[in-house]
């Protein structure tokens, strides 16, 4: 289906690697192992050893020396064939950029080869029950010992821990803050560390990557878990945030163009009255507004990730982005429902299982409502709200 992106040749041949070892799998595998809670190990191992997780990450650290703009490329192939996958946005993109652009030399050699090749991956710990979008009010709290730290609180929606061999910690820095004003650091923390526990969130989304509350109940770690400079930690984690924000957008971007080409098919092959459906404009149009929607959202994605390889700030594209694809591909998948009519909600079709991680898009990373807030007061000069 031809769309607005034009491709260079390397992106071209990224997008033909993802195509072939997906359809290898099949969307049916993907949402097999969401509905059955398993894992989809083979599939993650696949796309390592081809390069496809470390693309953006530094060379001499296992990468691929590229940039946002080719992970956006990946991750939205990924969905483009029916894997919506989160664990790439956390390990990869979030905690990879963060560990690149901060971590010591010893914790990059330790982290970004194995994050890169896909025999580790690591959660991202910010959310927390009372501290949603105000990243400023964490409670899990760090003190300096001795020996180096305890974390002590919890963490709230944190995405595929399970499947991890560490956790990148947001917490309040307690030697650095003040009743004003909370100073962050960050911490890779073992997933078997003692002291750390985690307990699954039931929720409707169909997926291999689960939702966990996490505890830290006085977990101790040596000098060389600390990521950067101690205090330092807010501005450490918007090196994480803003590819946060490009990769929903690009996975959004993914869904939208699974969602309109299946129905599309659907809408040719399906016949009522000897008719094809999709030659009916009660079918047709909303389709192809759906799909000018979608279209436009990966352009927004694609300048976002471009901003962010040039090294200027990319907060206000990266929003409008992420805003833009998470609202193009839920009119596109529900279109996408409507077209195939009582088979939109059948498992064979595999459309209405994507209906819930893609409405998660539209609340996390960052709600849609945080996004608006931000555009109105950053880009337009309005009062701040909050």
């Amino acid at each position: 289906m031809a769309g607005l992106i034009h491709d260079t040749d390397e992106h071209r041949a990224i997008r033909d690697s993802v195509a072939s070892i997906t359809n290898r799998y099949g969307p049916q595998y993907f949402l097999q192992r969401g509905r059955d809670g398993g894992d989809i190990e083979e599939l993650w191992k696949d796309l390592g050893a081809a390069g496809l997780l470390g693309l953006h990450l530094p060379e001499q650290y296992g990468g691929g020396g590229g940039g946002m703009a080719e992970a956006v490329v990946v991750v939205e192939e990924l969905a483009a064939h029916g894997m919506p996958m989160l664990i790439w946005v956390i390990s990869p993109a979030i905690c990879g950029n963060i560990l690149a652009h901060h971590a010591s030399e010893d914790m990059k050699q330790s982290w970004l080869p194995s994050i890169a090749d896909g025999s580790r991956k690591m959660a991202f710990g910010l959310t927390e029950p009372d501290a949603g979008s105000n990243s400023h009010n964490v409670k899990t709290t760090a003190r300096k010992t001795a020996t180096g730290w305890v974390l002590s609180g919890s963490k709230y929606y944190i995405s595929a821990i399970d499947q991890c061999d560490a956790v990148l910690i947001v917490a309040r820095d307690a030697d650095h803050s003040t009743p004003e004003k909370s100073r962050l650091s960050l911490f890779v923390v073992p997933t078997d560390a003692p002291g750390l526990t985690y307990q699954q969130i039931e929720t409707s989304i169909v997926s291999p990557d689960k939702q966990f509350t996490v505890f830290l109940d006085g977990v101790e770690l040596g000098e060389d878990a600390l990521i950067g400079q101690a205090g330092d930690g807010l501005r450490q984690v918007f090196d994480g945030l803003n590819p946060e924000r490009i990769l929903v957008g690009a996975i959004c971007g993914g869904v939208g163009r699974y969602a309109i080409a299946c129905a599309a098919e659907y809408a040719k092959q399906r016949k009522v009255w000897s008719t094809p459906i999709g030659a009916h404009q009660g079918i047709a149009h909303p389709l192809a507004e759906s799909h000018i929607a979608v279209e436009l959202s990966r352009l927004a994605t694609a300048r976002s990730a471009a901003l962010f390889d040039a090294g200027e700030s990319a907060a206000e594209a990266a929003n409008i982005a992420k805003f833009a694809a998470s609202e193009a591909a839920l009119k596109a998948l529900d279109q996408a429902i409507q077209t195939h009519g009582g088979n939109g909600l059948s498992h064979e079709y595999g459309l209405s299982e994507l209906w819930f991680v893609t409405r998660l898009m539209r609340t996390a990373p960052v709600s849609r409502e945080m996004v608006l807030n931000f555009i109105a007061q950053t880009s337009l000069g309005l009062p701040r709200s909050y």
